[in-house]
């Protein structure tokens, strides 16, 4: 199954088009990361509730949603990041793997896209990121709601306690917890990581505490 649903102001555009470079409208506030001392890579960093609401993407930045499972948490990050591309005006694409055989092409089907973010959701992708995401620095990568146990410069993520899956047979520095997925924090999760893509903190893990 490959579904491509679009939404945002520039739905309908062909990607294989010239895009701009896209770029941070907006900072952000205090206490989101330390401008002078920035997290190292594969630091995990904790930004203060809030203080990533005052970044917006450019007009016309081009996500795709890449996605794997039908369990409620998965559902819940799908929806939340529905909801931020069409509040920020995001031209969303939706990539799905149908099944386990799927996942690896399903992220070679998002990167054909050539995005300028690639958001997952779903704990069943995770392994298979590992082994792509080293190959692709150039593409930026979200993770919500979980994350990987070593990440690259181009791979962000977003968790909190009881929602960071590193992987089949990793330790996790909370216990999984499906009631964690609120429909609030899934919001601030996408809302954080796109933020630190934009403003180039990438390559390190988010930690919210509230929510």
């Amino acid at each position: 199954m490959f579904a491509l649903p679009v939404t945002g102001c520039n739905s309908g555009d062909d990607w294989s088009r010239p895009h701009p470079e896209p770029t941070a409208v907006g900072t952000p506030g205090p206490g989101f990361v330390d401008p002078a001392n920035p997290p190292a890579p594969e630091a995990t960093a904790t930004p203060q509730p809030g203080s990533w609401t005052g970044v917006h993407p450019s007009d016309g930045y081009r996500v795709v949603l890449l996605t794997a499972g039908d369990d409620r948490p998965t559902k819940t990050l799908v929806k939340a990041v529905e909801d931020w591309a069409k509040d920020e005006h995001v031209d969303l694409r939706t990539v799905t793997a149908a099944h386990s055989a799927d996942l690896i092409p399903s992220i070679t089907r998002a990167l054909d896209l050539h995005p300028d973010l690639v958001v997952s959701a779903g704990n069943d992708l995770i392994d298979p990121l590992a082994t792509v995401t080293p190959n692709h620095l150039s593409q930026q990568f979200l993770v919500v709601g979980a994350e990987l146990a070593e990440p690259t410069s181009n791979v962000t993520a977003v968790d909190w306690s009881g929602a960071s899956f590193r992987g089949e047979g990793l330790g996790m520095s909370s216990t999984y917890d499906p009631a964690s997925f609120t429909s609030s924090r899934c919001a601030a999760a996408i809302h954080a990581g796109a933020a630190a893509v934009l403003t180039g903190v990438t390559g390190i893990v988010l930690w919210l505490n509230e929510y």
